[in-house]
């Protein structure tokens, strides 16, 4: 269970850079648990309507920098907009800045090298359920990082889910293809049961309510059960039966497990080709 948590009394300067939406979704976390809008400052050049509402709780979204000392900077550009935008970021980080960068391929060598030397950096891999508050984040920091700033980046980053530290960032690209990407096969197998339904008989909107339902629903109670993933399938599956029928496809050699294993391992070579 994701402990509850405040940020009620966090008065120093927060920055969000970039604000689309998974930035959109971690300044959502942010206010829903407490944070004061008026700590907050957002450099986002099309900013949404709702980031734009938060000015008049006294969000200030893109003022000068010149007055500017960010207590922590979270960076949600894309990945290729980092060489230009982080450069400009340097006049805001001090000593005590902690600065979290949620770029997809981007290294903490990579960010190192942009910014003022010395910077307490994290790299964190959210995932999309984050825009409801059931996000999955794996963060690693740098040498830099001291335990008040890690305390700090996690506060943040936990405002939209579970949070799982790791020292070895070798491991990221792993993360990434199981948990950043891994809400796309969800939504697959979501498809592809739908899909099934159509072609055994069902009407195509009836087939797709009973995926959709069966998948959150399955996901739930994967989430608030005691038990693992296996100990639950076999509680659904009686001897000779229908699930058990089915499994026997989805299980075979070259079922959905080595399917799986497959797609993890494309997915972990690509980001390590994409990774700098």
């Amino acid at each position: 269970m994701i402990q509850a948590l405040s940020l009620r009394d966090v008065s120093g300067t927060l920055i969000l850079v970039g604000a689309g939406k998974m930035g959109s979704a971690m300044l959502d976390g942010w206010i829903a648990h407490g944070l004061n809008p008026a700590t907050a400052v957002v450099l986002e050049p099309q900013p949404s309507l709702q980031v734009a509402r938060y000015g008049s709780l006294g969000l200030r979204l893109n003022p000068k920098l010149d007055a500017l000392r960010a207590d922590a900077i979270v960076i949600a550009v894309k990945p290729q907009a980092a060489p230009e935008v982080l450069p400009n970021l340097t006049s805001l980080i001090g000593p005590a800045t902690v600065v979290v960068s949620i770029m997809a391929g981007r290294s903490l060598t990579f960010l190192q090298s942009l910014l003022p030397r010395e910077t307490a950096i994290v790299r964190a891999m959210p995932n999309t359920p984050a825009a409801i508050g059931r996000g999955m984040t794996v963060a690693v920091g740098n040498a830099h990082m001291t335990s008040q700033q890690k305390s700090v980046a996690d506060r943040l980053l936990t405002a939209t889910g579970a949070v799982e530290w790791i020292t070895d960032e070798a491991l990221m690209d792993a993360v990434t293809a199981l948990s950043g990407s891994g809400p796309a096969y969800v939504f697959l197998l979501a498809e592809a049961l739908a899909r099934g339904g159509v072609a055994a008989g069902l009407p195509k909107e009836l087939a797709e309510r009973l995926a959709r339902a069966t998948v959150a629903g399955s996901g739930e109670l994967l989430n608030r059960a005691s038990d693992d993933a296996a100990t639950l399938r076999r509680n659904v599956t009686s001897p000779g039966g229908t699930t058990a029928a089915a499994l026997d496809v989805l299980m075979s050699k070259d079922g959905l497990e080595a399917l799986m294993e497959k797609a993890i391992a494309a997915a972990t070579r690509r980001s390590r080709e994409l990774d700098v």
